[in-house]
């Protein structure tokens, strides 16, 4: 006797792809990712192809995210060492044979241009997750050492080439990992003490250490003009300290309720550089005010509140490191751009999430929230 065996429809096959989901966490990011879109339309529409240029890239986040999310934090933990391992070995190719353009090193041709120091941004919280669940229980001194000299090398290579915008990114993501694996807090203060006391010294002597002529000696010459123009643009009101001045006078511009859409005159009569890029946030400001900054806010608040939940809950020890620490680069990502477009810290090039425009940056982002999708599916299966 023949037996029929029907076949289950489409959706019902596909379901279980989408079974434990954080959806509260997609919900707010696809509220971020609509936003970007709409202020990209209105800053861009002037650019050919950069507002469907930005649309694909969010796509392809998308299906990175939904990729990444199907696979285990065990699967991911196994990933750690080789993807550390490639990401450190293209730095080193990259200081070798690297492709310069407008004078950093920061690309390599393998087949096709790719950025390495992109790769570091999940490597380095995922290697150092991986290299702590290896000591748990048995954690010394000499374990931190070690998670320093993890985090040191390719931070070194990056910095070299240069770029301290994703220096800045790499560094955070390890110390993250480090603070939340334990380190004692007589290990963190000092450094945060000093930090601060570097701050105040560097205002007071700005006349001094900012004259012309005077080399820091730690820093490029490009990085010490920009801290020197932070503490004051209007040294160079038309050159160096142009970004900020401009910046500051489009987020001030834009009131309460802000100009309304496609109405940023500051943005549009190219007064705001960068304004598709590292300067997204000067644009969305002037045309969506203080309310709209609030709830762009709000939902970056959201984001990261809803993280941390997940890296509390999450059910060993590498998915709890490794959520936290991708879960605050969110936070050191928008405070950055914000602080520097409101000419609160220098201009680093650090992008803000889902506004800014730039593909590598959008599908390492989409890989991070595919690894906490993956980490709150593993919360519920241990569960059920």
């Amino acid at each position: 006797m023949a037996v029929v065996i029907e076949k289950p429809p489409l959706w019902r096959r596909v379901l279980p792809a989408f079974q434990g989901f954080d959806w509260p966490l997609l919900a707010v990011v696809l509220l971020l990712s609509a936003m970007g879109l709409v202020v990209m339309y209105s800053v861009a529409h002037e650019l050919p192809g950069r507002f469907q240029a930005h649309a694909r890239n969010m796509v392809i986040a998308v299906g990175v995210m939904f990729v990444v999310a199907q696979v285990p934090p065990q699967r991911l933990m196994a990933l750690a060492v080789p993807l550390y391992t490639v990401g450190v070995a293209l730095l080193i190719a990259v200081a070798l044979f690297g492709i310069t353009k407008k004078g950093a090193q920061r690309w390599v041709n393998v087949g096709i241009v790719i950025q390495p120091s992109e790769i570091m941004k999940i490597a380095m919280p995922l290697m150092l997750a991986w290299w702590f669940q290896r000591r748990e229980g048995q954690l010394r001194g000499l374990d931190f050492l070690v998670a320093a000299v993890i985090l040191a090398v390719p931070s070194f290579l990056i910095l070299r080439q240069p770029d301290l915008g994703t220096t800045l990114l790499v560094v955070a993501s390890g110390l993250f990992v480090i603070f939340l694996a334990g380190l004692s807090w007589k290990l963190i203060v000092p450094p945060v003490v000093l930090g601060l006391v570097g701050v105040v010294t560097l205002i007071v002597m700005e006349p001094h250490w900012c004259a012309p002529g005077v080399d820091w000696h730690i820093l490029h010459e490009y990085q010490r003009q920009r801290v020197c123009t932070l503490l004051d643009p209007m040294k160079d009101p038309l050159g160096k300290g142009f970004h900020i001045i401009q910046g500051t006078i489009a987020i001030g511009s834009g009131g309460l309720l802000g100009k309304g859409f496609l109405q940023g005159t500051q943005t549009h009569l190219d007064f705001v550089p960068e304004r598709s890029t590292d300067f997204i946030f000067a644009a969305f400001a002037e045309e969506f005010g203080f309310i709209g900054v609030l709830v762009l806010l709000g939902a970056f608040w959201f984001l990261i509140w809803r993280g941390l939940k997940i890296a509390l809950e999450a059910p060993t020890l590498f998915a709890r490191l490794l959520a936290g620490a991708l879960t605050l680069i969110y936070f050191v990502y928008a405070f950055v751009n914000m602080g520097m477009v409101s000419g609160i810290l220098p201009v680093v090039g650090v992008p803000l999430p889902f506004l800014s425009y730039g593909g590598t940056a959008m599908v390492t982002l989409g890989a991070s929230l595919g690894i906490l999708m993956s980490i709150a599916k593993s919360k519920r299966l241990v569960q059920t």
